[in-house]
């Protein structure tokens, strides 16, 4: 991956989100995590709270859901935008997430 390319990767554009809502306070209560689960796969939780994000409704998404290394699931809660998936669907979590910021 040339560095062209990893400045548009979802995870840059994760991280420049995330930059741009650290305000001195936000950042030290909110954030994001990326861990894996048992299935095995990889979950993705986006905290909303006190971002432009808050209260902007999301249509939950699922992909290949009955498949054993393809799924995806991305949802939001009151609080959190969640992805889970296999692990080979992280970046697809992440680009789901980044494309619904950019629709707000």
């Amino acid at each position: 991956m040339t560095l062209g390319e990893l400045m548009n990767s979802p995870i840059e554009k994760l991280a420049t989100w995330y930059s741009a809502q650290c305000d001195g306070d936000w950042e030290h209560g909110h954030g994001f995590k990326i861990t894996t689960i048992d299935n095995p796969g990889v979950a993705v939780d986006i905290d909303l709270c006190g971002t432009d994000l808050e209260l902007i409704p999301y249509t939950e998404k699922k992909e290949d859901y009955n498949s054993k290394d393809n799924w995806m699931i991305c949802r939001r809660t009151n609080e959190k935008f969640e992805g889970r998936g296999a692990a080979s669907k992280l970046e697809n979590i992440i680009s789901e997430f980044i494309s619904w910021t950019e629709k707000k």
